[in-house]
């Protein structure tokens, strides 16, 4: 039996980092683990920076609320669901992620959460494990099913190695160039296409 298992951000939704520093016009919060792939380091940058220009959960969750998903990403997904059952694997946190939940029509996700103080601040982050995505695909295979990952980013890259077929979704072109093993889909259809080669079915 075959699993989806799909990254988040960049695959279907925007990325959320980005779209703040757009909106607050803080550049070094555009910073995602397309450039750094060390997500501790990012993410301690990030709550540095929020600290210094005293931004918190309530100011991010604003920006969330008028963001929607990928143009496209609803038909992928329910196309997905059609054929596989899907997990999300993300490294967002569920503080993040209603919103798009609710317009994704709520498929299973797995991701982090946050910590607030008593003023909305935000000073610390939880991974639900170390290596979260690659260590669910292994839980995963030990059930025995066959997975296919899709993901856009270095974080994804043991996720998509311990898969048994990894797909670069609009990848960065570092990371096509660092890891020249996966095929890349640009758009949905050539998506579609991947998976249906990656499959043992057929779709």
């Amino acid at each position: 039996m075959e699993l989806a298992c799909l990254d988040l951000e960049g695959v279907l939704i925007p990325e959320v980092w980005i779209n703040f520093a757009e909106r607050t016009g803080i550049e070094e919060l555009r910073a995602t683990t397309r450039d750094i792939p060390d997500y501790d380091v990012l993410m301690k940058q990030r709550l540095r920076i929020l600290s210094e220009h005293g931004l918190g959960l309530p100011d991010i969750q604003e920006v969330i609320g008028g963001m929607k998903p990928l143009d496209g990403a609803r038909e992928f997904l329910d196309w997905l669901r059609e054929r596989f059952q899907v997990i999300i694997l993300s490294d967002t946190f569920y503080e993040f992620a209603e919103p798009f939940m609710r317009q994704l029509d709520w498929p299973t996700l797995f991701c982090h959460r946050l910590e607030t103080d008593d003023q909305g601040m935000v000073v610390d982050y939880h991974l639900r494990q170390p290596d979260p995505k690659r260590k669910a695909v292994i839980a995963l295979k030990q059930l025995n099913f066959r997975v296919i990952a899709t993901g856009d980013s270095y974080n994804d890259t043991t996720m998509l190695a311990e898969a048994d077929a990894g797909i670069l979704f609009r990848p960065p072109q570092n990371v096509i160039d660092e890891f020249p093993q996966y095929p890349v889909a640009t758009t949905y259809d050539e998506a579609r296409r991947e998976w249906a080669q990656a499959s043992l079915r057929d779709l």
